[in-house]
């Protein structure tokens, strides 16, 4: 057993993924954009020069200075500050934390449930089949962010004081509630066809349960195209959340995510405090942009077609 991770990570710094990854320097400076911002987010109490949001560092006069190189900016705040003196470059990197662990767990939700229900309905097929694809077709007839944005509504309104996890729970559910249904999709399709080969026939032949051929045999089998959906969904879960946010919907006031900052900064938009608004933007962009770059070198990588 100990010597198996080393076999692993030899065979995998050998194989075709890693080759086409260091022979693509769009996925290499994709990847560099997406660890650095990951990094800062989930060290943040270590990277951040300021903890912006302890009431006791605050300082008002300090509130909408300019980025260093502007006329009037300090050096403590390398981005400025703003309406409450909060400096941005640390609100940035609090902010995409809040906005990365709601995506992450999001797509990881919506994953498991659409990958048991495509499985479930592309092995059974029959009336389990119809059923799971009328109530995926029934989620696709309205836009996701409406849906997304009624369960969130809905979560405000049935628990108003709700603070800390209950909000965090209610916003990553409104949005896993939304991107289940591409997963199902997937598998189902997947699932359908390897139902049918071999391997299945002979595992039912010697006696083995319907759920073991699932989960041992089937599932590893279609597991590809997910990985890339999941890569790809990251950055829609991100981008979803920060709508949610900017609409007001999102997670509470006292921990804002970049959406939050967003919305914070529109107010001061056209009043000159450009950096307040812009910053959370560009560091959104830079996110979901690496994120979905990712995902394409992904599925070319996975892909022996496209190679």
């Amino acid at each position: 057993m100990p010597s198996s991770s080393p076999g692993r990570l030899r065979r995998f710094f050998a194989g075709d993924v890693w080759y086409s990854f260091r022979r693509s320097p769009m996925a290499i400076v994709a990847a560099a954009i997406a660890l650095v911002c990951f990094f800062c987010a989930v060290f943040a109490e270590f990277v951040a020069p300021h903890n912006p949001f302890d009431l006791a560092t605050l300082e008002l006069m300090d509130a909408r200075l300019p980025p260093v190189w502007m006329e009037g900016g300090a050096i403590k705040y390398l981005l400025g500050t703003d309406d409450q003196g909060r400096d941005i470059l640390s609100a940035l990197m609090y902010g995409a934390r809040i906005s990365l662990f709601v995506g992450l767990a999001s797509v990881m939700l919506s994953l498991v449930f659409g990958v048991s229900m495509g499985l479930l309905a592309g092995f059974v097929g029959g009336r389990v089949d119809a059923l799971i694809m009328r109530v995926c077709d029934v989620m696709l007839s309205f836009p996701s962010i409406l849906v997304a944005l009624l369960i969130s509504g809905v979560g405000h309104a049935a628990f108003p004081n709700a603070q800390g996890g209950l909000a965090f729970g209610v916003l990553t559910l409104a949005i896993a509630l939304t991107g289940w249904v591409q997963y199902a999709r997937t598998v189902r399709g997947s699932t359908m066809v390897e139902r049918n080969k071999e391997y299945v026939q002979a595992a039912r032949v010697i006696g083995v349960s319907s759920w073991r051929i699932m989960r041992r045999h089937v599932l590893p089998n279609v597991l590809g195209p997910v990985l890339v959906l999941a890569t790809i969904q990251v950055a829609a879960a991100i981008i979803t959340e920060a709508t949610l946010s900017f609409l007001g919907v999102g997670v509470p006031p006292t921990s804002p995510s970049l959406g939050t900052l967003i919305r914070v900064g529109n107010d001061f938009m056209y009043s000159g405090e450009w950096w307040i608004m812009i910053w959370p933007g560009v560091m959104l962009v830079l996110i979901a942009l690496s994120v979905n770059l990712l995902g394409d070198w992904l599925r070319d990588a996975l892909n022996p077609r496209l190679r």
